[in-house]
């Protein structure tokens, strides 16, 4: 009973620490857009527009739009390049929950 109490402790240990790493990941994904769009999505000034609070399903197409090319943009569609469909899908996820300004 203690042997299988153990393994059940560390299973849930590893599946604690894989989304602990996985938080960090898209929070360090989302972060790439803080330089335009600001800390945690949240714009100054709104130019371009903030990202927080908006409906994932809105920020999820946009996001695939520009990695697709349908949507033109300067820098967007290149940065949009360099995730795959799920970790956009994460960005948005994360971004969708920030509180807006």
């Amino acid at each position: 009973m203690k042997k299988r109490w153990i393994i059940t402790a560390l299973t849930l240990l590893s599946v604690a620490s894989a989304y602990a790493q996985d938080a960090s990941s898209v929070r360090q994904w989302a972060a790439t857009c803080a330089s335009c769009h600001g800390t945690d999505g949240r714009s100054v000034g709104g130019i371009p527009p903030s990202l927080a609070g908006r409906p994932k399903s809105e920020l999820v197409q946009t996001l695939l739009d520009f990695k697709s090319g349908k949507r033109p943009a300067t820098i967007m569609h290149q940065l949009a390049k360099g995730y795959s469909d799920a970790q956009l899908e994460a960005v948005a996820t994360y971004l969708s929950a920030q509180k807006p300004n």
